[in-house]
C-alpha cells in the first residue's frame, strides 16, 4: 500500500510541477512581471496556511530547526523567482530538461564541500547529460550558456538543489505538514523582500482571467510542495530526486502542445538521454 502511495505521490509532483511552469510561463508572458508571479504565489498559500500554523508545534521548536528552515525558505523564493524569469524568456521544452543539470550541480557541491569524489558512474552521468543537451538545442555551444533564460534557469537550479537539501533537514527536525506551512510562509516573506529590492514599491490587482490563473498556480506550487516533502520523508532523496526528473518528458510536450515549440522527437531524445544520465548520478554516482 505504501508503495503505491509513494508512487502516487510522485506522479502528483512530476505533474504539478510541470503545470505551475505553464501557468507561470503564460502569467509571464502576457504581461505579469516575475517578480510579481511569485510573491502572489506564496501569498495566497500562505493565507491558505495560516490556520493551521496555530495547531503545530511550530514554536516550541528550537534554534536548529529554525536556521534550517529561514535558509529554506530564502532558497525556495530564489529558486521560484528565477525560474518564472527564465520561463518568461525561454522555451518550457528547453527549460525542462535543463532541470537534470541539477545533479551536476550536486555533484559539484560534494566535491568543492565534502571533498567527495565522482565515481565512474557519476562521470558517465554528466558526459551523458552534456550530450542529451546537444539534442535540446537547435545550435548547442558554449555561448547557449549566456542566454538570459539558460542563465536564470541555472540561478533557479542553484537554489532548488540548496532548498532540497534543507528541506529534507528541516522535515527530520519537525514533520511533513510543518516543513510545508514554514516553507510557504518564509517563502512569502522573503518573496516580498524581492519585491522591494527591485523597487517596486505598489502593484495593481490582476484582472479576473489573471487572478484565476493565480489561483490555479498557487495550487499546483502547493500541492507540488506537499508532495515534495512527503516523497523525501518517504523515499531517498537521490532515487527521490531521479522519479522527479520524469517531468522533463512532461514539460517537452505541454511545451509542443500549448506554446507550439518545435523539434518535439528530437528533445524526447534528447530528454530520455538526459533522464538517464541524471538517474545514474543520482543514484550510482557517488
Amino acid at each position: 500500500m505504501q508503495i503505491f502511495i509513494n508512487f502516487t505521490a510522485v506522479f502528483l509532483r512530476i505533474m504539478t510541477n510541470s503545470l505551475s511552469n505553464v501557468l507561470q510561463k503564460k502569467l509571464a508572458f502576457e504581461g505579469e512581471k516575475p517578480v510579481c508571479i511569485n510573491f502572489i504565489n506564496y501569498l495566497l498559500l500562505s493565507l491558505a496556511c495560516l490556520p493551521f500554523l496555530f495547531f503545530s508545534n511550530i514554536f516550541t521548536l528550537g534554534a536548529e530547526f529554525w536556521l534550517y528552515a529561514v535558509l529554506g525558505g530564502v532558497a525556495g523564493a530564489l529558486c521560484n523567482y528565477f525560474m518564472v524569469i527564465a520561463l518568461k524568456y525561454g522555451e518550457l521544452s528547453v527549460l525542462g530538461p535543463i532541470n537534470s543539470y541539477k545533479a551536476v550541480i550536486g555533484l559539484i557541491f560534494g566535491m568543492v564541500l565534502l571533498h567527495e569524489m565522482p565515481n565512474i558512474f557519476g562521470i558517465l552521468g554528466v558526459i551523458l547529460i552534456i550530450s542529451g543537451t546537444y539534442f535540446i538545442f537547435d545550435n548547442f555551444n558554449s555561448s547557449i550558456f549566456r542566454r538570459k533564460d539558460i542563465k536564470y534557469r541555472f540561478y533557479a537550479l542553484f537554489f532548488s538543489a540548496i532548498e532540497a537539501v534543507l528541506i529534507k533537514k528541516v522535515i527530520i527536525l519537525s514533520s511533513v505538514s510543518v516543513s510545508v506551512i514554514i516553507s510557504i510562509i518564509l517563502g512569502a516573506a522573503f518573496s516580498y523582500l524581492i519585491i522591494r529590492a527591485n523597487g517596486i514599491s505598489t502593484f495593481k490587482l490582476p484582472d479576473k482571467k489573471h487572478s484565476i490563473m493565480y489561483i490555479a498556480a498557487a495550487f499546483c506550487f502547493g500541492l507540488m510542495t506537499i508532495m515534495t516533502a512527503f516523497v523525501f520523508k518517504h523515499i531517498n532523496v537521490g532515487y527521490a530526486l531521479s522519479l522527479f526528473q520524469l517531468s522533463i518528458i512532461v514539460n517537452v510536450i505541454l511545451g509542443y502542445k500549448l506554446f507550439k515549440e518545435k523539434n518535439l522527437i528530437k528533445k524526447l531524445i534528447g530528454s530520455l538521454i538526459i533522464l538517464i544520465g541524471s538517474a545514474t548520478i543520482l543514484i550510482y554516482g557517488h
